[in-house]
């Protein structure tokens, strides 16, 4: 009788086990989904505020690399 008291026991525990069990590779997926969209609302929403922002970006990295290809120091 104990030895089938340990038994259930441990089939009770790994079946808990399974059932609390997550998947973690559909949280990374939800996540990078969820980030896409998120990314996605703001082009749509911010979409001249980008472009502008880019912009800023692109003229900033177009002087610095001027600079370092002319040899002209800061």
């Amino acid at each position: 009788m104990r030895n089938m008291i340990c038994i259930m026991k441990n089939r009770m525990r790994s079946f808990a086990g399974r059932l609390l069990a997550k998947d973690e590779g559909i949280d990374g997926i939800l996540v990078t989904v969820g980030l896409c969209i998120i990314a996605l609302l703001l082009c749509v929403v911010m979409k001249d505020s980008l472009q502008k922002f880019i912009e800023n970006i692109m003229e900033a990295l177009t002087r610095e690399a001027n600079k370092i290809l002319t040899g002209v120091a800061n």
